[in-house]
């Protein structure tokens, strides 16, 4: 064999070798992209059930609220009729 020959073996057993780091350096990044996908769709679906959550809590909130005022009208009505039952005595 002449030395150009040589070398040429050389040169495509190189490329092999780079051709297989290649294709092992995709096959890992099709795995980190998988994995990225696979915890996306993970927050996407707790996102969603935190945001139906806040809006239950929200509502919660409000009817609390207008519980609360409710109330303290009430309260209120009950200390007006206490000072005027007071006064009448």
């Amino acid at each position: 064999m002449t030395l150009p020959a040589v070398r040429s073996i050389f040169a495509m057993m190189d490329n092999d070798k780079k051709n297989a780091k290649t294709e092992s350096d995709l096959n890992k990044l099709e795995k980190q992209v998988d994995e990225l996908i696979k915890i996306c769709d993970e927050l996407k679906g707790e996102n969603h059930l935190l945001r139906e959550r806040q809006e239950s809590l929200v509502t919660e909130r409000a009817t609390l609220i207008e519980k609360t005022e409710l109330a303290r009208i009430r309260v209120e009505a009950m200390i007006d009729r206490l000072k005027s039952l007071e006064s009448e005595q």
